[in-house]
């Protein structure tokens, strides 16, 4: 069972990673673990919003940008590991699957799943993050000013 006084450095990481996973990768990485674990619901899948925050120029004075619709989750494993999911948007299946891998990441079984689940889940992502900055590149437009002479 997971401490948590001492933070998993990497848990961060695969949960930013399966909150963007597509709901199906996630339902089809459960449906393939070869014993599933018994979950406890803890909080169902719950629909809510939260404020976005922004900053004028970048570093600037704060100010409230608008809400986000989030679901959020919280289940329990037999051996009591909690696990959390926070997903964008209104897909409590989603936010649950989230939960359930986090929690089972957390234990010393689950960590072997670790490279096989969320190291091509962060791929496919990286991956699509850089189609879609090659499709913007492709698009730039470059300025530039004729500066006159003096006369």
């Amino acid at each position: 069972m997971s401490d948590a006084s001492s933070p998993d450095p990497d848990r961060a990481r695969w949960l930013g990673v399966l909150a963007q996973a597509p709901r199906e990768a996630l339902e089809r990485a459960w449906a393939g673990l070869a014993a599933l674990p018994l979950v406890e619901l803890l909080r169902r899948p719950e629909v809510g919003l939260v404020m976005l925050r922004g900053r004028a120029g970048g570093s600037g004075r704060r100010f409230n940008l608008g809400e986000m619709t989030v679901t959020c989750c919280a289940v329990r494993l037999a051996d009591g590991t909690v696990g959390h999911g926070y997903v964008q948007g209104r897909d409590k299946a989603k936010a649950e699957l989230v939960a359930r891998f986090d929690a089972l990441l957390q234990t010393d079984a689950g960590r072997d799943l670790l490279p096989a689940l969320v190291e091509p889940l962060a791929a496919a992502q990286a991956e699509a993050r850089a189609e879609t900055a090659r499709k913007a590149a492709a698009t730039r437009v470059e300025f530039f000013t004729l500066a006159r002479g003096s006369e």
